[in-house]
């Protein structure tokens, strides 16, 4: 995306009149490592702030994750960046968020403890979240539901279902899946936990003080699960993650085939995102839950 200097002084105007405090941009410095939004620091009179710009009509996908970064940090259990201001100007959306020294080395089983108290907060709705938000840039529904194989069915598989193309994915297994979800969840009844929601190592780091945290979220209020068995889809966060997490809350028994239901969501969103290899991957999950 191109930029003129116009464009970050307006952005400056609106950090200064969310945060009260005066605020110019005297340099500017790329980001990288996302695959959604162009990224850059905005840094002037000591302060510095993370922006992540996209085009206009990202702005709704912005101020989700803008809510989403309140509520998990008002919880105070596990450290967020802060969320600071989302807006419009020019040809993009953007949002600021408060600046975190990354990459430092921390205590994996503090990470795993701190995310065991997030969970520990529920929500009274039911399962769902205060508004529909994305995962990745696919568009995740969040309508409260009072039963969690409702709304898993509905709004995870069968949403992903829906947006599925070209006949790759097996579409009578895929949908008596979602019909037999009472069956292979059987008696585990899951209170509506707060979640990350998009629980991958890439969203997981370390201040330089050594302090957990999580960015980029996708969260609503769902099976506790769903984070750890995401946690594992994409090569896992190490042994002391999860014992630090156990430790604080043990996991029930059944998690090992609930874990492939869970990932079942992801590896989907990932075929409709990307295509190619995912979608046999999710054809076995599928055949596996199945079995």
């Amino acid at each position: 995306m191109r930029s003129v200097p116009a464009m970050w002084t307006t952005i400056a105007s609106w950090i200064a009149a969310a945060t009260g405090e005066a605020f110019c941009v005297e340099s500017r410095t790329a980001v990288g490592g996302g695959s959604i939004n162009q990224t850059c620091t905005l840094s002037g009179q000591g302060q510095r702030y993370f922006v992540k710009l996209n085009a206009l009509g990202s702005l709704a996908m912005f101020e989700a994750e803008a809510e989403a970064l309140g509520v998990l940090e008002r919880t105070a259990t596990i450290r967020v960046p802060a969320p600071i201001c989302t807006g419009t100007v020019d040809r993009f959306a953007f949002l600021v968020l408060e600046w975190l020294p990354l990459g430092g080395r921390g205590r994996w089983e503090q990470m795993g403890e701190q995310l065991a108290q997030l969970h520990r907060i529920t929500s009274p709705h039911g399962f769902g979240f205060e508004r529909d938000n994305t995962i990745g840039s696919t568009p995740q529904p969040n309508g409260w539901t009072a039963e969690w194989a409702v709304f898993f069915g509905r709004h995870r598989l069968g949403h992903q279902l829906a947006l599925a193309q070209g006949g790759a994915i097996e579409e009578r297994p895929a949908r008596l899946l979602i019909e037999r979800l009472p069956e292979i969840l059987g008696e585990h009844t899951p209170v509506p936990s707060l979640l990350h929601g998009d629980l991958w190592s890439g969203n997981a780091d370390f201040t330089t003080a050594g302090e957990p945290v999580l960015f980029d979220p996708a969260t609503y209020y769902g099976d506790r699960e769903t984070d750890l068995a995401m946690s594992e889809l994409f090569g896992g966060f190490g042994d002391a993650f999860y014992q630090g997490y156990r430790r604080a809350w043990p996991l029930e028994p059944g998690y090992e085939r609930r874990k492939i239901l869970y990932n079942l969501y992801h590896v989907l969103n990932h075929y409709n995102l990307f295509g190619g290899s995912y979608a046999q991957q999710a054809n076995r999950m599928i055949r596996t839950l199945l079995d």
